[in-house]
């Protein structure tokens, strides 16, 4: 989750409100504090939320959830006669593009640094590493319009940002730093995408790198913004940085983009209409709430709202792109009210508490495993398909592993339906350090929409050998007291003839062996490693959780 850092001088201006009662209120907007010092604020906020990206943002949001500001806030974009036109050949590419002019902005280091660091934190979260929307800003006197958004082959060249001479598209993947780090996006093409302007020359080479003749300084008054992909993101994002630059007093132009099949006008900033029950809010928090108590939450958390009989309009602002049903709404109602108001109460059910019989498990495992030498680590039930070919295996959605309907990022697509790929993640990362490095994990992993209990365990060590591996699987069965035997396998994690199947009672719940050579070049490791993984949930007929 991004981490906004943020000056107390100025986040006190921009909400009107002490630096004591931020630090009070501010967690209750749903963020944690990381660091406090004299100088700043450094706050975690969750990716739901790229709205508060900026301390525009975020001052806008506390002034309202601190009562100094209420209810909806509009932002207007005025029509204009800046234009885009998108040819054919770059839909195959990079489909989508949008855009807006901001003038009169009075420009400092602050702004242009909250500008840099919204524009980082929306490639990171929505933008999926640029892979699915990246953000261009540009000195608006330095571009000509109308723009050509076109497709180019790789020895297309022109000056590229913080560089002094020009680079063709081969050599700005190949040599310039953002290049080195984003040319994965556009790998495997024939074709580049580009903004050109009147002059035919280079405004950007999205979602890689601007050029240098249209470098935003303090001196810039107007600016132009491009955002490029492939889906809605694209439009979320130049919402959320059209307002926050109006909140910095510029105002909003439209851009109007001409693709061959239609043409648009960005950005829109028109706020999203939804009706919402009074009973269903009633229902959804569990509480009595009255109209008053509904309509002031609402208009904390900035939205609009009219009361239509036993029904409540409300206007959600162009910004808030998490907003995407009426339970977001009733969230936010109850985030405004107030979560410390909202008197604790006893389940209408009585009974007396036990232990799950799979964290039972869990702690005999997690004993026996730090007593043969292993470190616990915890990850993410969340990975990505690559993992998975990674591994040297394939699945099929659904059928056996769960895919994500809107993942926020490339490396959490799908859950997880294993352990081994998610250990081998944490070796590489700290391949660095003094062998050997010994990590195991016990936790749930999904397979066919069916949660199961699993245990793996990793050593990575420049003499790991399948007899130190088989040693270990000896000594855990030894103490979870089942008898067991090796069978010959074949899986595409391990070396063949280097890896075995652990079975119990003609029944297979586990593997074993060492890790291929081509598995640890996928995940960067350079060291010999060994490994097993436990089906614990089919070892212990513990069953499985739907």
């Amino acid at each position: 989750m991004p981490v906004i850092n943020l000056e107390w001088k100025e986040l006190e201006e921009l909400v009107g409100a002490s630096r004591e009662l931020i630090l009070k209120r501010l967690p209750m907007l749903g963020c944690d504090i990381e660091r406090v010092d004299e100088e700043t604020i450094s706050v975690e906020f969750f990716p739901n939320r790229p709205d508060l990206y900026s301390i525009e943002g975020v001052a806008r949001a506390l002034r309202g959830f601190l009562g100094i500001e209420t209810g909806l806030k509009k932002y207007v974009a005025k029509e204009s006669e800046w234009k885009i036109f998108v040819e054919n050949k770059v839909l195959g590419v990079r489909p989508r593009i949008v855009g807006c002019v901001v003038k009169n902005l009075r420009m400092s280091d602050e702004i242009i640094r909250s500008l840099m660091e919204v524009q980082e934190d929306l490639h990171w979260t929505i933008g999926r590493n640029r892979r699915r929307m990246a953000v261009g800003v540009h000195d608006l006197e330095k571009v000509n319009f109308p723009l050509r958004y076109t497709a180019v082959d790789a020895d297309f060249s022109f000056v590229p940002l913080d560089f002094d001479r020009s680079m063709t598209i081969a050599e700005i993947l190949r040599e310039h730093p953002k290049g080195k780090e984003f040319g994965f996006i556009l790998e495997g093409g024939e074709v580049y995408p580009i903004i050109l302007d009147a002059k035919n020359e280079v405004i950007s080479f999205p979602p890689i790198i601007n050029a240098e003749k249209t470098r935003v300084t303090e001196k810039t008054r107007h600016l132009f913004i491009d955002v490029t992909g492939f889906d809605e993101y694209v439009d979320k994002a130049l919402r959320i940085i059209a307002c926050m630059l109006s909140d910095r007093g510029g105002e909003i132009e439209k851009v109007e983009v001409i693709y061959p099949t239609k043409v648009e006008k960005t950005p829109d900033l028109s706020e999203k209409r939804f009706i919402v029950k009074k009973s269903e809010i009633r229902s959804l928090l569990g509480f009595e709430i009255s109209e008053k108590d509904i309509v002031e939450s609402l208009e904390k958390m900035r939205f609009g709202c009219r009361i239509l009989g036993d029904e409540i309009e409300v206007l959600v602002p162009s910004y808030r792109a998490d907003i995407m049903h009426e339970w977001d709404v009733i969230e936010d109602i109850a985030i405004g009210y107030g979560y410390e108001r909202i008197t604790p109460d006893y389940p209408g059910t009585s009974g007396i508490g036990e232990a799950h019989r799979w964290n039972e498990i869990r702690e005999v495992v997690k004993e026996i495993m730090i007593g043969l030498g292993f470190v616990e680590v915890i990850t993410f039930t969340l990975t990505s398909e690559k993992s998975l070919r990674d591994l040297g295996r394939s699945a099929n959605p659904w059928e056996d592993f769960v895919p994500l309907m809107h993942p926020l990022t490339t490396e959490h697509t799908i859950l997880r339906m294993e352990l081994l790929s998610k250990l081998l993640e944490v070796l590489a990362v700290n391949k660095h350090c003094e062998l050997p490095i010994k990590v195991f994990e016990v936790g749930d992993v999904v397979v066919g929409k069916k949660n199961k209990l699993n245990l793996c365990g990793c050593i990575m060590n420049s003499k790991a050998t399948f007899s130190e591996i088989r040693s270990i699987v000896q000594a855990l069965m030894r103490e979870l007291g089942f008898e067991w035997k090796a069978v010959e396998a074949e899986d595409g994690a391990f070396i063949p003839g280097r890896q075995a199947r652990i079975v119990v009672n003609g029944k297979s719940v586990g593997i074993f062996g060492e890790i291929h050579p081509r598995v640890l070049e996928n995940f960067g490791i350079p060291s010999p490693v060994v490994a097993f993984e436990l089906e614990l949930a089919k070892l212990f007929n513990l069953g499985e959780i739907l």
